[in-house]
């Protein structure tokens, strides 16, 4: 708790209880800053904020309301301004490493916490959570709004952790969640087209990605995907990139895919690197990469990553798998986009046959649906098309959208996911793969306006106790 006037010049003596910019989320005894967002404007909620219990709030434009109302010119850089004050830390009390990219950014940045973790007190935030030690919380975004990554900050001083690594999206970008951060290593996975509701061309989204780039410390390292066509546009001074083609700065060869793990050789700074890695599927040695080249700029040499490498297990909500007492295995993976779904069926050739449960969500861009169709057609046998995110669209129109004219392979359409899930449990059989994904961990899922309690990894859970 702090004083009002602790946190921004003002004559107010108020207790502050809490900091928020979204009027649903006030509390008696709450700051309420009314930031203009990019599609809605906070202004227009202080109505609400206040009925909510808000004690006081912060605008950038003049008003008459019934609690203490402080103007001020820039409310983006008050805003951070009162979090640093309220929550007692800085961005400057830390080293973060920004990771972004179209697919891979939440295993990439799992990985190198993880490895930075064993020799350097290390956190993440991702759409996984956050994580400080043993530790770890539930998080509202792949990149939080502002005044909750300054709480996370807050929270990963407490457990004295220096280097924080982040997943840092598109719209986190658009929405400058992170412009008062300078990041020290900056990473991009890959840029394939995604979000265009958002952002309307990829070009809009790709300008958007690189944006972080001008978010770097002077001796920042920038690390990018040198086999990706969008990536190489990047113009900074100096980038180092990583892939199989023989022009890049980390060049990956000698490729060997066992069932479940994979080996390969790394040409970097002259030395060759031979790297066991746990993470199956071509996809996961462009992350797995990356995340080596990141924890080796911190002075760690690449022998001892390596050997931390190898004792890793995977990254929960990106391709866990679980073995049943029927000996089939049950996949769940966030595979969401063309690139994701393409990349992780194709490493399911292994299997005997490949049962997939999936959806689009709601919302989103209406002409990659058909295209994702195309793909779950070509690489999966049998098919069970549920709900996923819909908000406020209908699932069995989003399936239809997404089946289009295809009928050379079996499918079904079950409304609810829970039952999407059981249903192709029930078909398969030893030897086969029900690849379930969409949503990883995700514990909710949104219909209308609604965040409503749902997982899919509880329900995997949940028929193996079973069972």
């Amino acid at each position: 708790m702090k004083k009002l006037n602790q946190l921004i010049d003002c004559e107010y003596d108020i207790d502050i209880l809490g900091i928020t910019t979204d009027s649903r989320k006030v509390k008696p005894g709450y700051l309420f800053v009314a930031t203009k967002g990019y599609h809605v404007d906070h202004y227009d909620f202080i109505d609400d904020a206040i009925c909510r219990g808000a004690v006081a709030v912060v605008v950038d434009r003049e008003g008459e309301f019934s609690i203490p109302t402080i103007v001020v010119s820039d409310i983006e850089d008050e805003l951070i301004s009162i979090c640093e004050a309220f929550y007692d830390v800085s961005s400057r009390d830390f080293i973060f490493i920004g990771i972004t990219g179209t697919d891979g950014k939440t295993t990439t940045a799992t990985i190198t916490r993880n490895l930075l973790n064993e020799f350097i007190p290390t956190a993440y935030i991702g759409t996984n959570g956050l994580y400080c030690g043993e530790d770890v919380y539930s998080t509202t975004n792949t990149t939080p709004c502002v005044e909750e990554l300054y709480h996370y900050f807050s929270v990963v001083k407490q457990h004295k952790c220096k280097v924080i690594v982040m997943e840092v999206s598109s719209e986190a970008l658009l929405h400058r969640r992170v412009h008062s951060i300078l990041f020290q290593v900056i990473a991009y996975t890959n840029i394939t087209e995604d979000h265009l509701n958002i952002h309307k061309t990829l070009e809009n989204y790709r300008n958007c990605k690189f944006e972080l780039a001008n978010l770097q410390t002077p001796t920042a390292k920038v690390f990018i995907n040198g086999d990706d066509q969008n990536c190489q546009l990047l113009d900074v001074n100096s980038k180092i990139s990583f892939g199989f083609s023989d022009d890049n700065d980390c060049v990956i060869c000698d490729v060997k895919e066992c069932q479940d793990n994979v080996a390969f050789s790394l040409l970097y700074n002259n030395q060759t690197y031979r790297v066991q890695s746990p993470f199956f599927g071509r996809y996961n040695i462009y992350n797995v990469t990356l995340a080596l080249l990141i924890a080796n700029s911190f002075s760690i040499p690449m022998h001892m990553l390596l050997s931390s490498l190898v004792h890793f297990s995977s990254v929960p909500g990106r391709r866990e798998v679980f073995s049943t007492t029927k000996g089939f295995d049950i996949l769940l993976d966030y595979a969401h986009t063309e690139y994701g779904i393409l990349n992780l069926l194709k490493s399911l050739n292994h299997y005997s046959r490949v049962i997939v449960v999936t959806g689009a969500a709601g919302g989103r861009e209406i002409e990659k649906r058909s295209r994702i169709g195309d793909i779950l057609f070509e690489y999966a046998d049998y098919i069970v098309f549920t709900m996923d995110d819909p908000r406020y669209e209908d699932p069995k129109t989003i399936a239809l959208q997404m089946i289009g004219n295809h009928d050379e392979k079996p499918y079904t359409f079950v409304l609810n996911r829970e039952d999407a899930i059981y249903s192709a449990f029930e078909n398969a059989r030893e030897g086969e793969v029900v690849a379930v994904i969409g949503k990883g961990r995700d514990t909710y899922m949104a219909i209308e306006d609604r965040r409503e309690m749902y997982s899919d990894y509880e329900v995997i859970k949940n028929y193996l106790k079973k069972n």
